[in-house]
């Protein structure tokens, strides 16, 4: 990859954290997700996708994931999508103890090649050979962001998959993956929920 190019990204990348009014993390932290089912660690991607987790973080920080529900979980033989963050289906979302209406908010979608520096920004893979190159794939436990658009993921709404999942690699922007406690998250069901996600590093 050309400097120029590497450079391009790095710009890219800190312009939507300064319009999205986010501090870009740039490395890797350990979210402890507290459920109904019980507990279990994710590795958020923050060196590969900084403007996600960042994003992700910050919803953290506000609570706004506190006593949210598992509101759709689509099971498959092989495979399992737990769904949870803002439920689309509400008219308003709590932040701390505040009562706020709803929005729709996006972020870029966020994905990462191999052998380039910064991530490509509302970029969503067309060629399946690309994939071969991504930095991060569905794998059993990857966490990522409910797209809101074609070139556009949620800011507030992910899932988890349970499997690899390569149909749909490049095309989400996976940005963690549980590290601790699958077997807990394999056991979640619609109506299960969140009581609290806090970042431990």
């Amino acid at each position: 990859m050309l400097p120029a190019c590497s450079n391009k990204n790095e710009i890219i990348s800190n312009y939507h954290c300064q319009k999205l009014q986010l501090t870009c993390i740039k490395k890797n932290k350990i979210a402890l997700f507290k459920t109904s089912k019980g507990n279990f660690e994710v590795k958020l991607f923050g060196k590969d996708n900084p403007l996600t987790v960042s994003n992700f973080v910050e919803n953290i920080e506000k609570n706004i994931y506190e006593n949210q529900k598992f509101y759709k979980i689509i099971n498959y033989p092989q495979l399992k999508f737990v769904h949870s963050g803002v439920n689309p289906k509400n008219t308003f979302y709590i932040e701390g103890n505040k009562k706020l209406n709803k929005k729709n908010p996006s972020i870029p979608l966020e994905i990462k090649f191999q052998k380039e520096i910064k991530p490509r920004y509302s970029y969503q893979i067309k060629n399946p050979s690309e994939t071969e190159n991504l930095v991060n794939s569905f794998e059993r436990g990857s966490i990522a962001m409910v797209k809101s658009g074609k070139n556009n993921s949620s800011s507030t709404e992910f899932f988890f998959v349970t499997n690899k999942l390569p149909e749909l690699d490049g095309r989400y922007s996976i940005f963690g993956k549980v590290i601790k406690g699958i077997d807990i998250l394999e056991k979640i069901k619609k109506e299960d929920f969140i009581k609290e996600v806090k970042i431990t590093n």
